[in-house]
């Protein structure tokens, strides 16, 4: 920059210094190109290129879900542990009711086994006939855990309104870390936390729904939570997720996604399919036009009555008695503008959940599908990403 103080951007120099600038997403790769490196891809056009990230099958498969990946063995040898694409032999066993049978008693075994230790650890009896709905990742704003946390109260509040009622029994489970100085993450656990103790004490709710914030997250608690997932969260605001992994960790398990088109999550849906991942929520040109016409998080506010119910149950105490413990949450979604436009995707995100809930009412479709995501996610191996890395940056040969 020039000016009084003149700066080096550090991204600057990268780009002008290196013979290569990839996003981690086609997406992202995009994004790069179009807004924040806009000036230098119109001088280096041939500089920009794509890498989509991947995971280790070895980790993410063979090791943290050994059942399944001995099942998947069974039928089409051991070759997809270093050639994920052979995972698509698997849609041939959709309608092979010995295999399925024996795919879904994997699932609720890791669903015993995450019960297991939520009992343990947390003395709470979660429902495993339940649907296990996950988010994992850092504790973030642009991330929403937030968002997951409205649609919990807006669960409790319905069943509250109508025990009776054809509830789709769930056991949501968030876990991630938080930055440090993080404030406003270390509000939004403590929020998690408060909401879970209201919801998992109600004696009307009983085995309807849990919410629980799981503690000291690690790679070990990780490969108890992800083989256990029905359904995986990957609901950030759209622009803002370069590309994420744990999305690709959960289909390759079983599990499918709801989520907004971000990130990875837009190559996981051209893979799956559309019939085999819930999209909702505004898009990222979406996003551009709500921000250049003055989103109002009020208007939203106003226009549904759930929503409105579950800010004003966090902001009036009834979740903590210290009323003015969540004023920051509350001062950020509807006095500063909602940045990351939780209350502009909250009306067409719990409606998702509704339909997600509707097909999880049809097990055997249900299941279908989620072996569908494990056979179509063979792109996302980091044997793939790495192996373009090496053949179009690094110009290295890899041995076969």
């Amino acid at each position: 920059g020039e000016g009084e103080d003149p700066v080096v951007h550090m991204a600057s120099l990268g780009i002008v210094g290196s013979h290569k600038i990839n996003g981690v997403a086609a997406l992202h790769s995009d994004l790069i190109k179009k807004t924040l490196f806009r000036d230098f891809y119109e001088v280096f056009p041939e500089k920009f290129t794509n890498k989509t990230n991947g995971i280790t099958p070895r980790r993410w498969l063979r090791q943290c879900n050994r059942p399944l990946a001995d099942l998947i063995t069974s039928k089409i040898g051991e070759e997809w542990v270093t050639d994920l694409d052979q995972l698509k032999q698997l849609e041939e066993f959709v309608d092979d009711k010995s295999f399925m049978k024996k795919f879904v008693d994997v699932k609720q075994a890791n669903k015993q086994r995450m019960a297991d230790y939520i009992e343990e650890n947390r003395g709470i009896k979660v429902n495993t006939k339940s649907m296990f709905d996950i988010q994992i990742k850092r504790i973030h704003e642009y991330k929403r855990q937030m968002m997951l946390t409205l649609y919990a109260i807006t669960q409790y509040n319905r069943i509250k309104e109508n025990p009776d009622g054809d509830f789709v029994p769930r056991t949501i489970l968030v876990a991630g870390k938080a930055a440090p100085g993080y404030t406003m993450a270390k509000l939004f656990i403590k929020l998690m936390n408060d909401v879970g103790e209201k919801i998992n004490n109600d004696p009307d709710v009983g085995d309807k729904l849990k919410f629980l914030f799981l503690e000291n997250y690690s790679v070990t608690l990780a490969e108890k939570m992800i083989p256990s997932a029905n359904l995986s969260e990957q609901i950030s605001t759209a622009g803002k997720e370069a590309s994420g992994t744990g999305n690709m960790k959960f289909a390759l398990n079983g599990a499918l996604t709801i989520g907004t088109l971000d990130g990875a999550n837009v190559e996981i849906k051209e893979e799956e399919g559309d019939d085999n991942i819930f999209i909702f929520g505004n898009t990222v040109d979406d996003v551009d036009q709500l921000r250049r016409e003055g989103y109002n998080p009020w208007d939203y506010y106003n226009a549904n009555a759930e929503l409105k119910k579950s800010l004003d149950q966090i902001r009036d105490g009834f979740f903590n008695d210290d009323k003015e413990l969540f004023d920051p949450i509350i001062d950020s979604l509807l006095h500063k503008g909602d940045y990351f436009l939780i209350l502009a995707d909250y009306e067409s995100y719990v409606n998702k959940q509704g339909e997600v809930d509707e097909l999880y009412k049809d097990q055997k479709e249900w299941n279908r599908k989620a072996l569908l995501n494990t056979a179509r996610v063979g792109k996302f191996s980091s044997d793939r990403t790495i192996r373009d890395y090496a053949d179009e940056i690094w110009d290295v040969e890899v041995e076969k």
